[in-house]
């Protein structure tokens, strides 16, 4: 077995109960959790408008809760463990991945984004990061991951089937090449699927058991809703629902549940989202 893999750390000192998990549940998708948390982004909606306004950015949603979940995982980092070959993993970097549309019709085509977090990145440099790459995938209709899929898909089946079964064995031994998995989404940190574009809201999406993504995220679609304030007055709220599913092997659903904290106040203290997402965020987690 190796200790080192391209993309992550041998994780060692394990006990035995988290050693025998990926024999007892050896699929991801045996060992997911799911939960629905409801986020108020009132504030935050305000903060988007006046600088989209006044500064002429093009701040959106889908870019805070990026940032946010970016984040949280940089201050939990079990949430960026994998398990490949039966071993756990450090991740090295913070990578999220999420579906372009081309175009929102039926037919329209769909591609694969992938991007780095880096450590002094924040919300400004998320977006432009996102709407940049988006931007690029539009005018070219694909990326070079597409490209690669179109012409494995139209392998022979039994030559598809060859292909994976290889793919399979140099995941377990670790030593997948990089031409194969640089830019899939299966290979990222979290997947998001931003359901909200297309006017639907956040649900449940099952994790891969191809690749090392360990968390799925579903944004649903912004709207508003009637909140008891702390005060006990009704206030009208801009809310947005959002459905978490994480391989429960890597870190309990308490581990996780106290981690939503740090996404829940940076989205709801727009003013953190200017700071890096290396920067501590002031709640409590103990």
């Amino acid at each position: 077995m190796r200790n080192k893999r391209r993309d992550g750390e041998r994780i060692r000192g394990l006990d035995g109960f988290h050693l025998i998990l990926p024999y007892v549940m050896p699929k991801r998708t045996e060992a997911e959790v799911s939960l629905t948390e409801q986020f108020d982004v009132t504030e935050l909606v305000r903060y988007m408008d006046r600088r989209n306004k006044e500064e002429g950015t093009n701040l959106k949603i889908f870019h805070a809760i990026c940032t946010a979940v970016a984040r949280t995982i940089y201050h939990r980092p079990k949430l960026n463990i994998f398990i490949s070959g039966r071993t756990f993993y450090q991740r090295n970097d913070i990578t999220l991945s999420f579906v372009v549309k081309q175009q929102f019709k039926d037919d329209g085509g769909e591609s694969l984004m992938f991007m780095k977090v880096e450590p002094d990145m924040n919300l400004d440099s998320v977006s432009k990061l996102i709407l940049g790459d988006v931007k690029k995938v539009r005018r070219e209709k694909a990326n070079d991951l597409d490209k690669l899929m179109d012409i494995v898909g139209n392998m022979p089946r039994f030559v598809l089937e060859g292909f994976f079964g290889t793919l399979r064995v140099l995941e377990y031994h670790g030593i997948m090449p990089k031409a194969l998995t640089a830019g899939d989404p299966n290979y990222s940190t979290v997947l998001l699927a931003n359901l909200g574009s297309i006017g639907a809201d956040a649900c449940y999406h099952h994790l891969n058991n191809y690749g090392t993504c360990s968390i799925m995220i579903t944004i649903g679609t912004l709207h508003k809703e009637n909140k008891i304030m702390p005060d006990g007055s009704t206030d009208v709220r801009d809310v947005i629902n959002c459905a978490f599913t994480i391989d429960e092997r890597i870190a309990d659903g308490f581990y996780f549940a106290k981690s939503l904290r740090i996404a829940k106040y940076v989205l709801e203290h727009p003013e953190a989202m200017e700071e890096s997402i290396s920067e501590p965020v002031p709640v409590e987690l103990d």
